[in-house]
């Protein structure tokens, strides 16, 4: 029979800050990208963000550089949610930790690392985390207050069993995601060569006129399709938004985004709080896209939906169908971004939008491009719906799983490579 015991967090690891690297040396680009909270997903895991990651160019300790599964604790809030949240490092020899981040150490007699990373990832710890943080604007925890928190562990053996229950989710999950890339690059790619290299079917035979190939046209949106706007029910009417059913995305739904189909929002409204408001109903499968201090970042809806005031919403038709309109809005982000102004902050409106040209090939080339587009789309759709499936089940398994509800004991679990040389060796 296992035994499971009471204990802290202390009795389990040790917790190293990071770095205080120095301002100066920051970058756009580079190769060694400073870490930060905002590269946690609130519900755990690490998050890569390409257009926001800073890079560092100048000298630091070498123990700042952390390697591939090295276990990190988001040790600041930056986000609703984030503080305490962990993460497993995707990569050796790229990310360093600031002094915002812990880099946890487990003892080894006591805990396995990965049962470490779904421990702390449980509601019961991390809200213990944010009730011992400190700060009144920012929250902010230390090794000190993390080692006081109270859980309920197996012995090392268990911790492991279940570690590798739960990882061959999340190894599903990052199967799938890596399928999602290559499948958008293909997708992104065959779109640049017809329409961006102008290497379409056909194209040796047709002349270039004035940049553009003979027969196609530069139509301006307000001609093309349909789009728009949004607004915001009142935040100070309750029942504008208690036990709403209606999807009203934000600029943040985007760009928190796993992928580019959502299936709900952050926040629903209720049809009263809809119907008294400047929201707009849009179908499903329509492209929405920021239009206001983030400029081009984009989602597809699978639902009809509303935004808030933060966005235009373009809506495909026969002549501009969802995977031309998408790709288009995609790599007119640069333009629209030039496009934009405002004082305090920078914005797209839908005056100026509505001039912008659309290049706008023959029929019979669209729909060619549509029928080798849509399938690519719809394998995206399905591998993120199913994505979304495997994380519902992880994340009802996991409270069961670490609290002992649902035994592992009985189990042969064939574990990963790294995880088997870990348990031998315990």
């Amino acid at each position: 029979m296992n035994r499971w015991r009471d204990t802290t967090m202390g009795e389990l690891m040790k917790v190293e800050h990071g770095f205080a690297f120095k301002g100066e040396f920051f970058s756009e680009s580079g190769e060694l990208v400073v870490l930060t909270p905002g590269n946690f997903h609130e519900a755990g895991g690490f998050r890569a963000r390409p257009d926001k990651d800073r890079f560092y160019l100048g000298k630091f300790p070498d123990r700042y550089l952390l390697n591939q599964s090295d276990l990190i604790v988001a040790m600041t809030e930056q986000g609703e949610g984030l503080l305490g949240s962990s993460a497993l490092i995707p990569e050796a020899g790229k990310y360093l930790h600031n002094q915002r981040i812990g880099l946890v150490h487990p003892k080894k007699d006591s805990a396995d690392k990965t049962f470490l990373y779904y421990l702390f990832n449980t509601v019961y710890v991390r809200q213990q985390i944010r009730n011992s943080s400190a700060g009144a604007k920012i929250r902010h925890t230390s090794p000190a207050r993390i080692y006081r928190t109270k859980v309920r562990v197996p012995e090392k053996v268990c911790q492991s069993k279940i570690a590798a229950v739960l990882s061959a989710y999340d190894e599903l999950i990052e199967n799938n995601r890596r399928r999602i890339t290559l499948l958008e690059k293909l997708a992104e790619e065959i779109y640049r060569e017809w329409f961006v290299r102008l290497r379409f079917p056909g194209h040796e035979k047709v002349k270039i006129v004035k940049g553009i190939p003979a027969g196609w046209e530069l139509v301006k949106l307000e001609l093309a399709f349909k789009f728009t706007g949004g607004g915001t029910p009142s935040k100070e009417v309750g029942r504008y938004w208690n036990d709403g059913d209606i999807n009203w995305f934000t600029p943040s739904d985007i760009t928190r985004a796993d992928g580019i189909f959502l299936e709900k929002s952050g926040d629903q409204c209720t049809e009263e709080g809809f119907n008294n408001s400047s929201a707009k109903m849009f179908p499903a499968y329509s492209v929405m896209l920021t239009s206001r201090a983030t400029i081009g970042a984009i989602g597809i809806n699978l639902t009809p939906a509303c935004t808030n005031q933060g966005f235009i919403t373009c809506i495909p038709n026969e002549r501009y169908p969802l995977p031309y309109l998408y790709y288009w809005v995609k790599l007119a982000k640069p333009h629209f971004e030039l496009l934009a102004v405002g004082a305090t902050f920078a914005e797209l409106t839908k005056g100026t939008f509505k001039r912008i040209e659309i290049l706008t090939p023959p029929e019979p080339i669209v729909a060619e491009f549509t029928r080798i587009e849509a399938p690519l789309l719809k394998a995206i759709e399905n591998l993120l719906r199913a994505n979304q499936k495997l994380k519902e089940t992880r994340d009802k398994l996991l409270p069961r799983l670490i609290s002992g509800k649902l035994s592992v004991e009985d189990l042969d679990i064939q574990f990963p490579p790294g995880m088997a040389e870990e348990v031998e060796g315990a």
